[in-house]
């Protein structure tokens, strides 16, 4: 499916005026960035990288977009768009540059993960979609990182297509969980999509079908013999696990195995300790314990810290939508305009500090020491390096830290050049694995759920220096 008209008309409305005025050309830079790590955490994980790389390069209008946009009218009933303007879009070549981050990596506040480059209609005409793509997968990815943090190694399985936002939403935010740590899906048509492994066992309904809990173990078992994860608590949980013993013990002789039960209501700290009990007890001691119901990070820990026996989390409704935040709140700016032979930098000052963008084209650094990351400096690519680091937070101006000699990679890299690919794309597990990995560089302070240690990470001073000198100008 074309995607060019995923856009908002007001992108379309500019891209037309800067057609009529003779500037469409004019080439440009913007940067997508997000303000603060979501859920009040100190850390994101950039994800939808691929997606969004994979919109730009095959963006193009189609017949039947241009047939459409000829039908919008303006205030006076007449066409939005003259048909010279409709005809420009039909014969545009896409010719932007990006550069990205690589899909997993852990990101800060005020970093750019996109800096797009080139004729400002054309960057213009991307904004929607890229932040639509981005924002979402980012922000899951994330959720999917802390859930997984709060299990502390044990398996975590997303089960939330039936709660997901629609379609597109179910699929992606599998993808984006199992980016960010999960290790399975229900989800079947990402499975199929992404390459993801699935699991699942059976629901309520069929326990409930056959009206005896044994007999419906029981047929299932004959059905799957291979996949007998019992759902337990239809009726009696506890006597929901016995039944699953005995099933479990019917199995053996036939070189099966009972794989495990699943717990989705009540006390699961209580049940689950005394289900342990119950199957330690029976012989059943290599059994895993699933749980399910309304799970997130903070439930996870709280049932650890009480006790729980899970070894498989089952989370749903609150990853896949994003829980307690709904979006990530990603911007995409304008940061410099191509004049006169050099870059002219382009700023956006806002009664609200935060919304203040960064001006200049702008790259990441990170700094690391004996493989431990200890702070990112985005800096201007089009003025001198420093000889030492000066990193200022763009937030709070008295917090600044000076990096010495240390080790440092640019997280940036060129990965479209108009419709070519410059760089190998990243497959889903070697995402996964950079964003697991990744997050082994940073202090377990940045991981914590309340009061996380805030990263060193910042403008580069002569970058400050010149936003704070752009914003008095202004």
């Amino acid at each position: 499916m074309n995607l060019a008209l995923l856009t908002d008309l007001y992108q379309l409305t500019m891209a037309y005026g800067y057609w009529k005025n003779g500037v469409h050309e004019r080439e440009t830079a913007f940067h997508l960035t997000f303000r603060k790590p979501p859920f009040g955490g100190g850390y994101a994980v950039a994800c939808g990288i691929e997606p969004a790389l994979e919109f730009v390069q095959n963006f193009h209008f189609e017949r039947d977009d241009l047939e459409y946009l000829a039908t919008l009218t303006g205030n006076d009933r007449k066409p939005l768009f003259p048909q010279a303007f409709l005809g420009y879009l039909s014969n545009m070549k896409n010719t932007l540059k990006v550069e990205a981050v690589e899909e997993g990596e852990v990101v800060f506040g005020h970093q750019p993960m996109l800096r797009v480059q080139g004729p400002v209609l054309q960057c213009q005409l991307v904004e929607t979609a890229l932040l639509t793509i981005i924002n979402f997968q980012t922000l899951i990815a994330t959720k999917a990182a802390r859930v997984c943090y709060a299990a502390k190694g044990d398996s975590v399985l997303e089960f939330g297509a039936r709660r997901a936002q629609g379609v597109d939403g179910a699929l992606c935010a599998s993808r984006a969980a199992y980016i960010g740590g999960c290790d399975a899906t229900s989800n079947v048509l990402a499975g199929k999509t992404y390459g993801i492994p699935v699991r699942g066992t059976h629901a309520h309904s069929w326990v409930m079908l056959f009206g005896d809990e044994m007999e419906s173990f029981k047929a299932y078992a004959r059905a799957l013999p291979n996949n007998c994860v019992f759902l337990v608590d239809t009726y009696d949980t506890l006597e929901g696990v016995r039944h699953a013993i005995a099933i479990g013990q019917w199995l053996r002789p036939l070189g099966h195995k009972l794989a495990g039960i699943r717990l989705d209501s009540g006390d699961l700290a209580w049940l689950s300790a005394r289900a342990r009990e119950i199957l330690d007890h029976a012989n059943f001691g290599d059994v895993p314990i699933v749980a399910s119901n309304d799970l997130d990070e903070n439930l996870i820990m709280s049932l650890k810290e009480q006790g729980a026996k899970i070894t498989v989390w089952g989370v749903g409704t609150r990853l896949v939508t994003g829980g307690d935040q709904a979006a990530l709140g990603g911007v995409y700016k304008l940061t410099a305009v191509h004049e006169g032979g050099v870059w002219q930098p382009r700023i956006k000052r806002s009664e609200q500090a935060a919304k203040t963008s960064v001006p200049g084209r702008q790259q990441v650094r990170r700094f690391t020491v004996n493989g431990q990351a200890i702070g990112d400096a985005v800096y201007n690519i089009d003025a001198a390096l420093p000889d030492e680091w000066k990193i200022v937070d763009p937030d709070d101006a008295t917090r600044r830290k000076t990096i010495g000699a240390s080790e440092g990679r640019d997280l940036l890299t060129p990965a479209l050049d108009g419709m070519n690919r410059v760089r190998p794309e990243s497959a889903i597990n070697a995402s996964r694995d950079r964003a697991k990995n990744g997050l082994l560089e940073f202090h377990d302070g940045i991981k914590r759920f309340i009061n996380p240690h805030r990263y060193p990470a910042g403008l580069e001073n002569s970058l400050h220096e010149q936003r704070v000198a752009m914003i008095l100008d202004a």
